[in-house]
């Protein structure tokens, strides 16, 4: 009787392990712009204007103008800076912008535009090649055009991960 328990006990965990199958492992996309989106949520979050603490502030995030040669969808761009900047300590809140959230705009809410351009040709290594790359990041007020602050993050990205 005890090796049919055994056995059946062995069988079932081997059941609940092919259910809960392999970690998702996050494409080589997400990966590539992970640590992009890290290194602009903390340029952003430590804007002069910004207010302290963070958490007071709202950013409306414009969709991001990516440079077609890039091969990098916009929408890709977006949640790379959008998780960066949900993930920060004591960060601000952050919204998809929206034409009608420029109306009665608070104080505390900024827009943050961002365009991804290449910043050269692509660089053949030994091993792979590199894109690279300059993101500008601009934060305005909702409904005005005039830049209130300009950062810019240069790089390379690994051209397999695109």
């Amino acid at each position: 009787m005890r090796p049919l328990r055994v056995a059946t006990l062995a069988f079932a965990l081997l059941l609940a392990g092919c259910a809960a199958g392999a970690p998702e492992r996050p494409d080589r996309v997400r990966q590539a712009l992970f640590g992009l989106g890290q290194r602009a949520a903390t340029e952003v979050a430590g804007a002069p204007m910004l207010a302290r603490p963070a958490t007071d502030q709202v950013l409306l995030l414009t969709r991001p103008e990516v440079e077609a040669d890039l091969g990098i969808a916009q929408d890709r761009l977006l949640e790379s800076l959008t998780r960066a900047l949900l993930a920060l300590a004591e960060g601000p809140q952050v919204l998809d912008w929206q034409a009608a959230l420029s109306r009665g705009a608070e104080p505390n809410q900024w827009r943050l535009d961002s365009r991804l351009v290449a910043a050269g040709p692509r660089l053949t290594l030994s091993d792979r090649t590199l894109v690279p790359y300059r993101l500008q990041l601009i934060l305005r007020r909702p409904g005005s055009e005039t830049a209130l602050w300009q950062g810019r993050i240069d790089g390379a990205l690994d051209a397999t991960a695109l």
